[in-house]
């Protein structure tokens, strides 16, 4: 595919138009605006486009028609919808007509990017699949260290039968990465895989967007909407935060994922469903069930398959491995050579415990690169809490000398065990630097 991603936005706001304009542009797309159905489809025909944006209503015609064009038509280019008259059936319906995403105004930038880069990175991802037998690994998942290694080889057992999935960690760790890269290395990779938020579906409205609704099914039900298992047939639904799931929700999807079943609100006609269940979490699923908060049956049925994911002060030196990702990443979109850090900004960043993890260090590089216009990045430039961030737990029970030392090992370890750039950020000089490694050594020995 081209270095650069095509966009299509249309909107009858000039103003959305300019705002969409504004925030993709400096992140490398390429981005086309227009007014109109008609005037989308006249641009669509001359050229080729990776994405088109479109808002849900237009005069004349509206996003679902064009997005019925676009796959009909442009099946290889991917559609976000955004309107500024959300609702969850039309939701279900631009998702069901073949939108990737769906987004209500106002949305922030941050909003935005998020959606649009996992826009791209489906794209990608397609593209890479047609071209070769062997699907990649990780999809997007960056690490070195063991604890991701352990990570990856569970995402191939996953993605080598058809069991259940429950993915476990912090926020921030890349639950929904993990749950991608299981899907789109399985034998279901060229199916639908569908996100779902347990925490934001009401529970009054739970059943309809689950399993949808006929025609008349209730008040205001003008027409039958497709729901989220619906669309997931033959694919994979991501249940995300399930942890959070209502006692109500908790039932109904015991038993679509026991009887692979389900009827529609109105209906009693049982449909047939055919969809892998991946979940995440970010609580203690097994002490929600001892506390009787989480049904016991229905974590069973979707633990089959486990996979932790290690939050990021865990991941040793995937720290650095990311920071330069997210470097060249973030700097390829402004058209620029990716920036340095010095060394005693990269020992603070090492030192830092990344609470909000890999995204809480994505959006910290993302804004170093916009922000700081000389290179290197200095220690200066880092937020007061990663500057002057406290000492770990448990430390004030140590000595001064053990609490050096463990800086010093940090240091080494930031350096590749170049003694001579340690020195340079210890300030001071290799002899010191020896004699003190030397006379540490001594004292564990003697502890020992």
């Amino acid at each position: 595919m081209s270095a650069r991603i095509r966009v299509l936005a249309v909107d009858d706001s000039k103003a959305t138009l300019e705002v969409l304009k504004r925030n993709l542009q400096p992140e490398g797309y390429d981005v086309f605006t227009c007014g109109r159905v008609d005037e989308a489809v006249a641009l669509l025909e001359e050229m080729d486009f990776d994405l088109v944006i479109t808002d849900y209503r237009m005069p004349e015609a509206t996003g679902l028609d064009l997005i019925k064009h676009v796959r009909a038509n442009c099946p290889d280019t991917e559609i976000m919808m955004i309107t500024g008259y959300p609702s969850i059936p039309g939701a279900v319906e631009a998702i069901k007509d073949g939108a990737g995403e769906y987004l209500s105004k106002p949305f922030t930038t941050e909003e935005l990017l998020t959606s649009v880069r996992r826009i791209v990175e489906r794209l990608q991802r397609r593209r890479v699949l047609a071209s070769t037998d062997t699907p990649p690994d990780n999809f997007g998942i960056i690490g070195t260290s063991p604890e991701m290694g352990h990570v990856f080889r569970r995402i191939g057992k996953a993605a080598a039968s058809d069991a259940n999935v429950l993915i476990s960690g912090e926020s921030g760790t890349g639950k929904e990465l993990v749950a991608r890269a299981v899907h789109y290395n399985s034998a279901r990779r060229t199916a639908s895989f569908v996100p779902v938020n347990c925490t934001a579906i009401p529970d009054s409205l739970a059943e309809s967007e689950l399993f949808g609704h006929v025609k008349g099914a209730f008040t205001g039900a003008k027409d039958g909407r497709a729901g989220f298992f619906e669309i997931a047939n033959g694919g994979s639904i991501f249940l995300d935060e399930i942890g959070d799931a209502s006692p109500n929700m908790q039932a109904k999807l015991l038993r679509v994922i026991q009887s692979k079943e389900f009827c529609k609100v109105g209906s009693s006609l049982v449909r047939k469903v055919d969809t892998r269940i991946l979940a995440a979490t970010h609580k203690n699923l097994r002490s929600l069930v001892d506390e009787g908060s989480f049904r016991e049956d229905l974590f069973y049925r979707i633990n089959v398959v486990d996979i932790p994911v290690p939050p990021l002060h865990e991941r040793g030196d995937d720290v650095l491995v990311l920071i330069n990702h997210f470097l060249s990443r973030f700097a390829h979109g402004m058209h620029r050579t990716p920036p340095r850090f010095t060394d005693e900004a990269l020992a603070a960043l090492r030192r830092h415990t990344w609470p909000g993890n890999v995204r809480e260090l994505e959006n910290l590089i993302h804004r170093l690169v916009v922000i700081v216009d000389h290179d290197p990045i200095e220690l200066a430039d880092l937020p007061d809490s990663m500057r002057f961030s406290l000492p770990r737990e448990g430390s004030v029970n140590r000595s001064l000398a053990e609490v050096e030392f463990e800086h010093i090992q940090n240091v080494l370890s930031m350096v590749g065990g170049n003694k001579t750039r340690a020195a340079e950020v210890l300030g001071i000089n290799r002899k010191t630097l020896r004699e003190k490694l030397k006379r540490m050594e001594g004292s564990t020995t003697d502890t020992a």
